[in-house]
C-alpha cells in the first residue's frame, strides 16, 4: 500500500470520526479510498507472485531440455549397453590368453631336453603360440579405448545435466543392494588395487619389515 493512498484512507476515516451523521456518501468515500489502496497492494504482490512463478515455469523448462539433452534413453539402450559387451569381451580374450599363455609355458617345462633338435622345435613353436596369444593386447587395447569414450560420453552429459539443475548429492543408496554392497566394501575396505603413484609402496613395505 502506498504512502499517498494510505493517507488517503487515514483521511476519510478521521473525517468520519469527526462527523456526528455519517451520509452513506461519506461511507462509499472511505470505501473508495480503501479500494483504491488495496488494488495498489494487490497488483504488488500479483506481480511478484507473477514473477515467482515465471521462474519456476522456466526453471521446469531449463529442466525438461537438459533432460532432453541428457538423452536417458540413449545412453541406457544404447552406450552403457555397448560397453557392457566390450568389457565382457576383454575378460573373454583374457582368460583366453591366459590360459593358452600357461599351457604353452607348462609344455615348454614339461619338455624332453635328452633331444636337443625335437626340444627345440617344441620351445620354438610354443613360443611362437605364446608371441600370437598375446596380440590380445592390441585388440583388447582397442575395445578399453571404446570404453572409455563411453564413460566420458556419459561425464559430460551427466556433468552438464547435474550442473544445469544445482543437482546436490543424496547420501541415501537407491537400492538395498546398493546398500548392501557399499556396507561390503567399507568392512573390508575393497577399493581395488591402487593406481600408480598412489597407495603404499613396495619399498615401503619392505622398509616396515626390515626396521
Amino acid at each position: 500500500m502506498s504512502a499517498i493512498k494510505h493517507k488517503e484512507v487515514r483521511k476519510a476515516a478521521n473525517n468520519l470520526r469527526q462527523k456526528d451523521d455519517i451520509s452513506l456518501v461519506d461511507v462509499l468515500t472511505l470505501a473508495e479510498a480503501s479500494i483504491h489502496s488495496m488494488k495498489t497492494f494487490i497488483d504488488s504482490l500479483d506481480s511478484t507472485i507473477y514473477r515467482e512463478f515465471r521462474e519456476i515455469a522456466d526453471y521446469i523448462q531449463k529442466t525438461k531440455q537438459e533432460i532432453g539433452h541428457l538423452q536417458a534413453n540413449d545412453l541406457r539402450t544404447k552406450h552403457i549397453p555397448q560397453a557392457g559387451h566390450e568389457l565382457s569381451a576383454v575378460v573373454s580374450s583374457t582368460e583366453e590368453a591366459t590360459t593358452k599363455i600357461m599351457e604353452c609355458a607348462e609344455l615348454i617345462l614339461e619338455a624332453d631336453s635328452s633331444d636337443p633338435d625335437t626340444y627345440q622345435q617344441t620351445v620354438n613353436g610354443k613360443v611362437m603360440d605364446i608371441f600370437e596369444a598375446c596380440s590380445f593386447q592390441d585388440l583388447t587395447g582397442q575395445r578399453i579405448t571404446k570404453v572409455v569414450d563411453t564413460l566420458e560420453h556419459i561425464e559430460k552429459r551427466v556433468s552438464r545435466f547435474a550442473s544445469a539443475i544445482r543437482a546436490k548429492d543424496s547420501d541415501e543408496t537407491i537400492s538395498e543392494q546398493e546398500a548392501k554392497h557399499k556396507k561390503r566394501k567399507e568392512d573390508l575396505l575393497l577399493h581395488g588395487p591402487a593406481r600408480e603413484g598412489e597407495g603404499v609402496s613396495q619399498s615401503d613395505i619392505d622398509a616396515l619389515l626390515n626396521s
